[in-house]
């Protein structure tokens, strides 16, 4: 072991390794990857712990434990994944040479089940009423369908949106851009810790990591590796969630957008989605499943409409329906007053109606009945 090396870490183990990285590299550092898709996670860190490689990584190569951090995940009733362990989401291999070293997941929900039907729906903190209403819909939407909702757990449309999920007893993912065990925003603890319990909370840095600008930048290309649609419900001109929807669309990954009024900056983003990036217009909960289903997977047919039960009326039962009160029986010449028909005609009407149900004689007269 080289001078310097922490002493409660094994290089040679690839998931410590892989756990090492996770410190070592900043998310999207594209030479990481690199280096460790050519040569493996281990070999990788062995030539940095050597004294090569990038100094970026060196200068943090003293600190690494990732025995203590496993341990701390362990403690919160998390987990490391790594790729080849069964849960490790495959949706995620979409990102190629930028898919993550490892993930940190606290939370019951197994990751790979849980993808293969998944929608991100991302948005703005500063959302109107609108866009927090439309988000918390299609949360409860897509858990009614057995949905997945993938989001980033911040204030506005995130937060809304795995509300909606829980709200609707569904499973839902919360990508955090700090450590599993770092609620951010400290504002939505309350919410993560309860993903955390009915679903799952997933970062790719380390527990005890803080949030960075970079961080929360490659948290979004996490967002949309792990779901098969990623829908933007409000979005200003320049946006986190619109750079969501772009990785997206570089993963080949259906996007989705939910307009909003065209006097709304809100919106911008959305409409530019639609007009110039090809997105699609989103307004139910229906649409979003359709898109996030695996390729053909069809969601299950609607039940038929309540049957209309004016539909085989004639022209005088109608008539004569229209006439009748609903509450305070009326009598056979009020009625036929009402109706503009001949007396014998209402007669017969009211027989038929009766017949099906729709009208009801008492000593009082006649009322409607079984329509609204």
């Amino acid at each position: 072991m080289k001078p310097g090396t922490p002493a409660e870490f094994d290089a040679d183990d690839e998931r410590q390794a892989r756990a090492a990285w996770s410190a070592l590299a900043e998310p999207g550092d594209r030479d990481a990857h690199k280096l460790v898709a050519e040569v493996g996670a281990v070999r990788a860190l062995r030539r940095v712990l050597s004294g090569a490689g990038k100094a970026r990584w060196r200068v943090r190569a003293p600190d690494l434990n990732p025995r203590r951090e496993l341990r701390t995940v362990e403690r919160f009733g998390g987990r490391l994944l790594i790729p080849g362990d069964p849960e490790w989401p495959q949706e995620i291999t979409a990102l190629g040479v930028d898919t993550p070293f490892c993930l940190w997941v606290r939370g019951p929900l197994d990751l790979e089940s849980a993808t293969r039907r998944a929608a991100a729906i991302v948005g703005a903190r500063a959302c109107t009423p609108y866009g927090e209403y439309v988000a918390t819909d299609l949360g409860d939407g897509c858990a009614l369908r057995d949905v997945t909702v993938v989001s980033g757990a911040a204030y506005g449309i995130d937060g809304a949106a795995h509300k909606g999920a829980l709200a609707g007893g569904g499973p839902t993912i919360a990508v955090l851009a700090s450590g599993v065990d770092r609620a951010y925003p400290r504002g939505h603890e309350a919410l993560i810790d309860r993903i955390a319990t009915m679903g799952a909370v997933v970062s790719e840095v380390p527990p005890g990591r803080a949030p960075t600008r970079l961080r929360f930048v490659e948290r979004n290309r996490l967002i949309a590796a792990l779901a098969r649609v990623t829908v933007v419900v409000e979005a200003a001109h320049h946006s986190g969630a619109r750079g969501t929807a772009m990785r997206a669309i570089r993963m080949g990954r259906p996007v989705g957008a939910v307009p909003g009024p065209v006097t709304s900056a809100s919106s911008y983003g959305c409409h530019r989605l639609i007009r110039d990036d090809g997105a699609i217009c989103v307004t139910s909960a229906d649409e979003v499943a359709e898109l996030a289903l695996p390729m053909g997977e069809c969601l299950p047919e609607p039940p038929p409409p309540p049957s209309d039960p004016l539909h085989d009326l004639g022209p005088a039962e109608r008539r004569v329906v229209d006439a009748l009160p609903a509450r305070s029986p009326a009598s056979i010449g009020s009625i036929t007053r009402a109706a503009g028909l001949v007396e014998s005609d209402v007669v017969a009407a009211l027989t038929r109606l009766a017949d099906a149900g729709l009208a009801v004689e008492d000593r009082a007269g006649w009322r409607r009945e079984g329509v609204g």
